[in-house]
């Protein structure tokens, strides 16, 4: 099962009106962190090594759905943290539901189990549930044992509930390409809609630095996954577009658009990204894009930027490229990602100024 039909038609529409007004900077996706709690301590985490004043704020049920009307995009996806730690988490969903918004609520799936009869199965309603590769790469990824049977018990669950799921899955450094193309055969057997699979982003703030892949890995591994892949005919569903699968393997020179998800949290709307948190912050949305100096960021323009080939700031670009190029992203549909041949160029560097770090708020000025 694929993305629906009707997800499709909304988000579609949206982006064409969008283009019809000739707006540039719109978003996408809402990345709307209401907690930077959480329940486990992941290696290549950056948000839990906050001290404690920050890790015990939450965004209310009215900030929540504030930020939701003030950005206007069509999804609404909510990491964290661990989301389903917030106590009013089932009212904010609801509170996105009754919009018409199609709600990504990420969690580790620890707690869901417990708490899913809070919730209603809902078109408008996906679980995605947070899983890093099979059994032993998944419980080493996030440094406990139990958990990838936990979430794999909880996805059965839910699907017979009648709720929509997906993955949501990482890769880090020494993965197996044959390991990674097992657990896609694994996931798409669970009846899942589909795998959001991207490398990880190293946080300045992760525990761990030696994890992350660098940009020519992620490409290598991508394209030797998406190779097996197609030697053994899998029919492997991701909830992502033809061409930033394509872009993964190497196949797209992009830039990221920082824009296309931003992001609202208990600091304000994060300046330029989900990935960033020491650019400062804006107090509306409004702000956030009139204020943030987008050319900045991005692969050759921020340091920071230069590893990265995130969902979060390349599926917007990969979207865009579908509507200006409809009959490419249609062959790579029909074809999938090219897996042989050279590898398109990164963007050319254009250093700016280095940016001045911006301190994290005191928990005096975090609502």
């Amino acid at each position: 099962m694929q993305v629906p039909l009707r997800q499709q038609w909304r988000v579609g529409r949206y982006i064409l009106g969008q283009k019809l007004r000739g707006v540039k900077h719109y978003p996408l996706v809402l990345m709307l962190e209401p907690l930077f709690r959480c329940n486990l301590e992941c290696a290549g985490c950056g948000k839990i090594e906050y001290p404690e004043e920050i890790l015990d704020k939450r965004l209310s049920v009215a900030e929540c759905l504030e930020a939701v009307d003030e950005c206007g995009a069509p999804i609404v996806s909510i990491p964290g943290g661990e989301p389903l730690i917030h106590k009013d988490m089932p009212e904010i969903v609801a509170g996105i539901v009754a919009r018409k918004k199609f709600v990504y609520l990420c969690t580790n799936a620890l707690l869901l189990a417990r708490k899913i009869d809070d919730y209603t199965p809902s078109p408008y309603l996906t679980f995605s549930i947070h899983l890093d590769g099979n059994r032993e790469q998944h419980d080493r990824s996030v440094c406990r044992e139990g958990v990838f049977d936990k979430a794999v018990e909880a996805i059965k669950i839910a699907r017979d509930r009648g709720f929509r799921v997906t993955v949501n899955c990482t890769l880090f450094q020494d993965e197996d390409p044959a390991e990674v193309a097992s657990f896609f055969d694994f996931v798409n057997g669970l009846g899942v809609e589909g795998v959001t699979v991207s490398p990880g982003y190293s946080y300045e703030r992760a525990p761990r630095q030696d994890v992350f892949l660098r940009r020519n890995q992620s490409k290598s591994l991508f394209r030797q996954v998406f190779a097996l892949g197609r030697a053994r005919g899998a029919n492997w569903r991701f909830n992502q577009s033809s061409l930033f699968l394509d872009f993964l393997a190497g196949n797209q020179a992009y830039e990221c658009t920082p824009w296309s998800n931003p992001t609202r949290n208990v600091f304000g709307w994060q300046k330029p990204c989900y990935l960033l948190s020491d650019e400062g912050y804006a107090r509306t949305f409004a702000e956030l894009i009139a204020t943030t100096p987008w050319d900045r960021y991005g692969t050759g323009r921020h340091p920071k930027c230069d590893n990265c080939m995130v969902h979060s700031g390349y599926e917007g670009t990969a979207v865009n490229d579908t509507f200006a190029h409809p009959l490419k992203a249609l062959r790579v549909f029909l074809r999938g990602p090219r897996i042989t041949g050279p590898m398109a160029p990164d963007p050319e560097p254009r250093r700016h100024e280095p940016a001045v770090a911006v301190p994290v708020p005191s928990s005096k000025s975090v609502g």
